[in-house]
């Protein structure tokens, strides 16, 4: 569809950069799945074993069910934090007179910040002795009976390693959708308010569908991340206490590296991967079913 050399100059600027990636992506991907059809510790031969691997992860591993249940509520907490925080600060922002590129860069430096410090702050914040900000604010209000470990106590610790992810990253979506709210056009609300259509069904019915393809996206990135997520709940609590914080990221990593079943967590790091091209497809097909009503 293209001339011969503008076809020509998106192949130069293309190749270089897919190239790359399946080097990066793809390539790892393959291996994964040709690993995960044999049993290796990294140092003795690899033995074929066919499917099993597979067979013992539905079939056979307790702890990969826990994980993958942590993973789903990270996910959903991840999710509401993220997209409902990025949402709510990207409408506000708009309706901000002043000071929007300070508010803006104090939401976006978390995104920046280090994971190791974001964690050695959380643990600081989350503190039962000495007691840290949290617990604090808890005995301030007058709720001393709700102190407790918040990354100890089983029923609090998914939440607990949820949360910094959560904070983490809304600044980075806020940015997205506030740039996709400040392009929708000022005569399409004008003309809403116009017709007496308040700040919420202006909202709503105007705004929100014209950057229905940002939110599609933003919440690909942001659930694909979720699923992907390591770093914080590793640094916090490596899975503990038991498995209450155990995800399936997190259970591959010490598969592979604490237990050297290379092979098992090869097929765990499969599971992921198609776990997150289900996903993917579902938030599609979701959205376009709510665009087709």
């Amino acid at each position: 569809m293209l001339p011969r050399r503008s076809g020509l100059s998106v192949a130069i600027f293309l190749v270089p950069p897919l190239l790359l990636y399946g080097v990066a992506v793809l390539l790892p991907i393959v291996q994964s799945l040709f690993l995960s059809l044999f049993s290796w510790d990294g140092i003795t031969d690899m033995t074929f074993v066919g499917l099993d691997n597979y067979a013992k992860m539905f079939a056979r591993d307790d702890v990969f069910w826990t994980a993958f249940g942590n993973a789903l509520g990270y996910l959903a907490i991840c999710l509401v934090l993220q997209l409902g925080g990025a949402l709510a600060v990207a409408a506000l922002l708009t309706a901000l007179p002043r000071a929007r590129e300070l508010v803006k860069t104090l939401y976006l430096l978390p995104a920046i910040i280090s994971t190791v410090a974001i964690a050695f702050l959380f643990q600081r914040i989350y503190s039962l002795d000495p007691v840290g900000p949290l617990n604090q604010l808890l005995a301030w209000v007058g709720l001393d009976g709700a102190q407790t470990a918040w990354l100890s106590n089983v029923d609090t610790v998914l939440a607990a390693v949820s949360v910094p992810e959560g904070w983490r990253f809304t600044g980075l979506y806020m940015l997205i959708v506030y740039a996709a709210l400040i392009a929708v056009p000022r005569e399409l609300e004008e003309a809403a308010r116009l017709d007496g259509a308040s700040w919420w069904q202006t909202f709503w019915r105007i705004r929100f569908p014209y950057i229905r393809p940002v939110w599609i996206t933003t919440t690909v990135m942001a659930t694909t991340f979720a699923l992907r997520g390591f770093d914080i709940p590793y640094l916090l609590t490596n899975g503990g206490p038991g498995q209450s914080s155990e995800l399936l990221t997190t259970y591959m990593y010490k598969t592979a590296f604490v237990h050297t079943d290379y092979g098992y967590a090869s097929a765990i790091s499969v599971f992921i991967v198609v776990e997150c091209l289900v996903a993917v497809g579902l938030i599609y097909l979701l959205l376009r079913r709510r665009d087709d009503s």
